[in-house]
């Protein structure tokens, strides 16, 4: 994704985001949702960066940070995130996330998440229908398969590639459940542009 385009889109996302309701107490939520590897973490980095220019407190949750390994896309995820991250910062309090440690395949150290102004909610299973009732903005980001694949492998080398292969199949099947991106609020191809 070019810098000044990515710029451009990050600007008015949040832009977007402002000129929302704040839906989660004070906080207006941003899920940035899409397939693994098609741009979200670079996408919610410049909206952060954005913010921070603008004197905007901007604040980033990773889903990569929560979800219990490469299965973790159900289960537990979203009633964790709830219970620990939404709840408090809905009642004006910040919430608090247990991280889990790939390597170690197990949750490890705590996370503070401190009350934004905005919080942007990043990754695969962000923008579920659970999140609907609290989210000001849902943005879907999207790029082809073998690119993603490809970004992936470069990220966790080649040995992950049944693992990446697996949870491209665990993606589609959540996606086309919640039918995410039909319900995005915007949607944005693999090098910014807005799709249709």
């Amino acid at each position: 994704m070019g810098g000044s385009l990515l710029t451009a889109v990050a600007a008015g996302l949040l832009e977007r985001a402002l000129a929302a309701p704040a839906r989660l107490g004070p906080v207006r939520l941003v899920c940035v949702d899409g397939p693994a590897g098609s741009g979200k973490t670079t996408t919610t980095a410049r909206m952060a960066e954005v913010g921070a220019t603008r004197g905007v407190h901007v604040g980033v949750v990773h889903l990569d940070d929560l979800y219990e390994g490469w299965s973790g896309l159900e289960g537990s995820l979203w009633p964790r995130l709830s219970a620990q991250v939404l709840e408090p910062l809905r009642r004006g309090r910040p919430g608090r996330f247990q991280r889990y440690d790939w390597v170690a395949h197990a949750f490890d150290d705590w996370v503070d998440v401190p009350v934004p102004r905005v919080l942007v909610l990043e990754g695969c299973g962000s923008a579920r229908r659970a999140a609907d009732a609290v989210a000001s903005l849902r943005v879907w980001v999207e790029a082809p398969a073998g690119l993603r694949l490809e970004r992936g492998l470069a990220r966790d080398g080649e040995d992950a590639r049944d693992h990446w292969l697996a949870w491209m199949r665990d993606e589609a099947e959540h996606f086309a459940r919640e039918r995410t991106r039909e319900r995005a609020d915007v949607l944005l191809g693999a090098t910014g542009e807005p799709l249709g």
